[in-house]
């Protein structure tokens, strides 16, 4: 009860005692950036952006002699103060020795507290939050394309700034780029726009810095709604188009439930497939894999889920990634809640099932610190900070206040929350701190506060977890198990009617190592191997290449080296590496494509094979 009794007086503390942030080198208590003007030449030949980045500065402490910065890989040609009149003072700086995970901390001297920097710069080839792609290594092969990926810190990979969530700042840019080139960037972008090589941008809202993000390749375009577009290679415009229509749809269910929308357009880039996540939230221009694009809108939830970034994420942010479920947990309930109202609750209850099945099965293996949505600080990176169960477990939380305090009431809690912290970035305990005196003591007596506690700061699912029915997936339970005892054929399945989540299901179902000639038969029935849905076919190919079928090697490995989606790629280089022949197939799979993976897919997969041991 004393650990109790500490963790509810912790939900009070100040946010300044506790929006530490291990992963920047930055001093935001000292001053912050309150502005980014870049001006940028996009060098596609040299794999570099290269001109300079201007900072206004909000100083916090009249002691402060320098202002700190986070950089990755920049070559810094010089930095100046620049007064109201436009002239520059040249200031002094030192750039640390490169941390492997931090990058290289750029201290600058500024004893007389300038209220603007201009940083003279430029990129490296390799910097680890750009990828440029040749065109063979496109989907028409006609131009270059580049896009980044700046969550979670590696926007300090192309820009000089403080590179923490806690940190927000509007900008505006100006891109220099080969003509016949598109550049696009997480700001209000102009559809009509001519390809001259001239590209402005304003994003007036303060943004943190991971959500800093630019494409520019050849890019087509085509208008979804009347505050929506989708951005795409020619070839496949039309088809993300089609997929996408119901975007307005979405936009309106979700200012319906939570308030305005606040950033004026929502258009969406389907970007090459080496992107290394289903979908990046950056304002104004979600950044989607091709992988979502199937035809039937069975995937369409990943949009669900980026839009709904755009209130939780977004407009409320986490000041750390200690506190990243304040961004996925309550955009997966977002996304639940959007997905019911537009497609059904009986696709909502399944996607949430499939994720809860799927954290049931890992929580075992996961240390009892990393199963707290909160928990203390942890010796990893940036990157693997934010886990799947701050997606699935701090959905799920929500999901139980909302059973215990009704719709009417949960709803109208969570748009007052992102209405008093619009535009601001938080810590779990002041988000405990606003739900305490809104929820809690406001209705009481329908939850008691030490179970609020025990699903933040504690591990594990707590047992009266409220899980959704399925009926569909209890058929499918019953078909698997005839299946696989024998009593029904593959055929008997009657799978014609699945949909993608009830794959998923259903190959999640199957033992670890099945046997080759269920497979078999399966596949003969089903035709999986080939499967235009990755969903599925990462599924299926690693049931299949642990049960021995050599003849789904070229299949898994076409998919494994086309995509660069992570989850979707590194379980089939996993089952691959499960046996010495298939761990010698799978790298030398990574090798003749490597060049082709994002950066943050090359570090995954060169980490699973250096560590598997078949």
């Amino acid at each position: 009860m004393r650990r109790l009794s500490c963790l509810c007086a912790l939900a009070l503390l100040p946010a300044a005692a506790l929006a530490h942030d291990p992963y920047s080198y930055a001093q935001p208590d000292q001053v912050r950036v309150s502005h980014l003007d870049l001006d940028l030449d996009l060098d596609f030949s040299g794999k570099t952006l290269k001109g300079h980045a201007t900072l206004d500065l909000d100083w916090r402490s009249r002691a402060a002699k320098t202002l700190v910065l986070d950089t990755r890989d920049l070559h810094i040609r010089q930095i100046s103060a620049v007064g109201k009149d436009g002239r520059t003072t040249v200031l002094n700086y030192q750039l640390a020795k490169a941390d492997p995970q931090l990058g290289s901390k750029l201290t600058i001297q500024t004893p007389q507290h300038p209220a603007r920097i201009r940083i003279d710069y430029s990129t490296s080839p390799t910097a680890s939050g750009l990828q440029w792609l040749s065109p063979a290594q496109t989907a028409d092969h006609s131009q270059p394309f580049m896009f980044s990926q700046s969550e979670s810190i590696h926007a300090r990979s192309w820009v000089p700034l403080q590179d923490s969530p806690v940190v927000r700042f509007s900008y505006d840019a100006h891109i220099h780029a080969p003509s016949q080139i598109r550049v696009v960037m997480s700001a209000i972008n102009d559809a009509n726009h001519p390809l001259n090589g001239d590209f402005r941008f304003d994003q007036p809202r303060a943004i943190p810095s991971y959500l800093l993000a630019i494409a520019a390749g050849h890019i087509a375009v085509k208008t979804t709604g009347p505050r929506s577009a989708v951005y795409a290679e020619p070839g496949m415009d039309a088809k993300a188009a089609h997929e996408f229509e119901d975007t307005e749809k979405l936009i309106e269910t979700a200012e319906h439930l939570y308030g305005p929308y606040r950033w004026g357009r929502y258009d969406l880039l389907v970007l090459p497939p080496s992107f290394p996540f289903g979908g990046m939230e950056n304002p104004n221009m979600t950044f989607a894999t091709p992988t979502i694009v199937v035809g039937d809108k069975n995937l369409v939830s990943v949009i669900s889920h980026e839009l709904a970034h755009s209130w939780s994420g977004n407009l409320v942010t986490n000041a750390s990634w200690r506190d990243g479920w304040l961004n996925e947990g309550f955009t997966t309930y977002v996304q639940g809640r959007i997905t019911e109202a537009v497609y059904g609750k009986a696709l909502a209850d399944e996607e949430d099932l499939i994720a809860i099945r799927e954290l049931q099965q890992s929580l075992p293996s996961i240390p009892q610190n990393a199963q707290k949505l909160a928990p203390p600080p942890l010796p990893v990176t940036a990157d693997d900070a934010l886990s799947e169960l701050a997606y699935t477990k701090g959905s799920w939380f929500l999901r139980f206040l909302e059973a215990r305090y009704g719709r009417q009431v949960f709803d109208a809690y969570l748009r007052g929350y992102f209405d008093h912290f619009a535009f601001q970035s938080i810590t779990t305990e002041q988000m405990l701190a606003y739900l305490k005196v809104h929820l809690y003591n406001a209705h009481p007596g329908r939850v008691q506060w030490s179970e609020i506690v025990a699903w933040v700061y504690g591990p594990g699912i707590p047992q009266d977890a409220p899980i959704p029915h399925s009926a569909r997936f209890d058929a499918i339970d019953q078909a698997r198990a005839g299946f696989l005892a024998g009593r029904l054929t593959a055929t008997g399945l009657q799978a014609q009617g699945w949909n993608t989540q009830e794959w998923e299901y259903f190959l999640d179902g199957l033992p670890a190592h099945s046997p080759l000639q269920q497979l078999q038969a399966l596949d003969a029935a089903w035709h999986l191997t080939g499967t235009p849905n990755a969903e599925i076919g990462v599924r299926w190919y690693s049931h299949a290449i642990a049960a021995g079928d050599k003849a789904v090697w070229p299949a898994a490995r076409e998919q494994m080296t086309r995509i660069g989606r992570l989850i979707l790629t590194l379980p089939i280089y996993s089952a691959f590496a499960a046996t010495p022949e298939g761990k010698a197939y799978a790298e030398a799979a990574y090798q003749s494509h490597r060049d082709g993976y994002h950066p943050l897919t090359q570090q995954a997969i060169e980490h699973l094979l250096q560590r598997s041991q078949p």
